[in-house]
């Protein structure tokens, strides 16, 4: 599993980032694919595409990210 944090919601055209919050932890359900793409789930509960650009990773300890998997599931 892994997590980023949403670090920019600007300067990216067409892409609508009103779902994420600056400052939140998402989980990474996809990797970057070669646009630099991430899938996350986003604040309206779907996942999307977003530019990796917009996201830091995080690195949290395995029993940490298996607990904000779940917190983050549900």
């Amino acid at each position: 599993m892994r997590f980023v944090v949403c670090l920019s919601r600007e300067g990216f055209g067409e892409f609508s980032t009103d779902d994420l919050t600056l400052g939140r932890l998402y989980e990474v359900l996809a990797p970057a694919d070669s646009h630099s793409m991430l899938r996350i789930m986003d604040d309206s509960g779907e996942d999307f595409l977003y530019p990796a650009s917009l996201f830091e990773a995080v690195e949290v300890p395995e029993q940490t990210a298996t607990r904000l998997h779940e917190l983050l599931a549900a």
